[in-house]
């Protein structure tokens, strides 16, 4: 991602409203024991023969991930018809190659010193910059891409969406078992990634394009960043293609509620473009606010509460989703969107049944080749 912003500037003001690209990351495993394997470089290349596929995978900083792009679609539901394309000829293609793929927050119990860094100048850069920051993060998310017209506008849907960010992982949260024992939280991941990159988790507000390109500006030239990628919070203006990007969520276990996850997440960003456009007042929370509905969701997910901070109330997080689903109602009906969300969270489902982590990702890898995996012909 370029830190040229007089194009990020123009690319906004080309961009459609509501087209919309998906990017899901996955697990590379092996197949006998679970663990994380170095296979990326394999997936990749053997990618690289199917028509489709070629221009659809992409790797994600260790050689144990693996991540498939929609590409842009005019809607959702075009994004969703090219994702599940791409996904179907991954799973036949990862089953050539045999290997397995997993889909949660992160892995139950692969050690993290045993992956390795994929050999590109990006990620050898985020490795030399970050370090051990960087070794430790062996995550796996969902990220939502949604067209906007307007850079100015991006950024003040920016400012809106983040305060929905920790409802969000709430809802997505996926990720309860880390370094082999149950963590205790419900997205592990984002304590891994979220909590110790810099530049991460909900950003400051910053009103308009003026004052978002007057902070990239500066981290520029303090040497602070050289890439917009180094941007790495969990939903930003995407400098290439003239989206907002949310970031926040855990990878999905299973396809159908990864596709209605994407769904919610468009359906917000698209609420909040129609109530800037429409002028509803809107004072953004400081981030101290908003740090205390992120920690509630790391730690308890949707077993325990949020906070309604216009109000100062707090209320059960299992309502979460209805909230959404009703302030969102407008924009839904208008782009047809009617996501059907589990009343549980992955997390949930996997405390709920009572596994260890090994047996939990056992019965995980199961679900996510039965839901990613439907075929819809042969890669061939």
């Amino acid at each position: 991602m370029s830190l040229d912003l007089e194009n990020a500037y123009r690319l906004f003001a080309e961009s459609t409203d509501f087209t919309v690209g998906l990017e899901e990351e996955f697990q590379v495993l092996d197949p006998e024991t679970l663990q994380l394997t170095q296979r990326f470089e394999d997936l990749y290349d053997a990618a690289q023969t199917v028509d489709g596929l070629d221009a659809s995978v992409a790797g994600e900083l260790i050689s144990s991930e693996i991540e498939i792009r929609s590409g842009r679609g005019e809607n959702f539901a075009h994004a969703v018809a090219l994702q599940e394309s791409h996904r179907a000829q991954l799973f036949e293609l990862a089953e050539r190659q045999g290997v397995k793929l997993g889909a949660l927050g992160a892995h139950p119990f692969s050690p993290w010193q045993d992956q390795r860094i994929i050999d590109t100048e990006h990620y050898h850069r985020v490795e030399d910059g970050l370090k051990y920051v960087a070794w430790r993060n062996n995550t796996f998310s969902l990220h939502v891409h949604v067209g906007l017209n307007g850079a100015d506008r991006a950024i003040a849907v920016c400012d809106r969406v983040r305060e929905l960010l920790p409802e969000l992982l709430a809802i997505s949260a996926s990720s309860p078992f880390a370094e082999g024992r149950d963590s205790g939280l419900a997205s592990a991941r984002t304590q891994l990634f979220t909590r110790m990159f810099p530049r991460c988790g909900i950003p400051d507000p910053f009103g308009d394009w003026a004052g978002y390109s007057g902070f990239v500006e500066f981290l520029k030239r303090t040497n602070s960043i050289v890439e917009s990628t180094q941007l790495w919070w969990s939903v930003r203006p995407h400098h290439s293609y003239g989206t907002v990007e949310v970031r926040i969520c855990d990878a999905q276990p299973d396809g159908a509620n990864s596709t209605a996850l994407s769904g919610l997440i468009v359906a917000c960003v698209a609420q909040a473009a129609r109530d800037f456009d429409e002028g509803v007042p809107f004072v953004p929370q400081p981030a101290r606010m908003l740090e205390e509905n992120l920690w509630r969701a790391i730690r308890f997910g949707l077993d325990g509460k949020l906070i309604d901070l216009s109000r100062g109330e707090e209320y059960e997080a299992a309502a979460a989703a209805d909230r959404l689903l009703e302030w969102t109602a407008p924009m839904r009906g208008e782009l047809g969107i009617e996501p059907r969300l589990p009343e549980r969270n992955a997390t949930q489902r996997l405390r709920d049944a009572g596994l260890g982590p090994y047996e939990s990702l056992e019965e995980s890898v199961r679900e996510t080749a039965s839901s990613y995996g439907r075929s819809v012909g042969s890669i061939d």
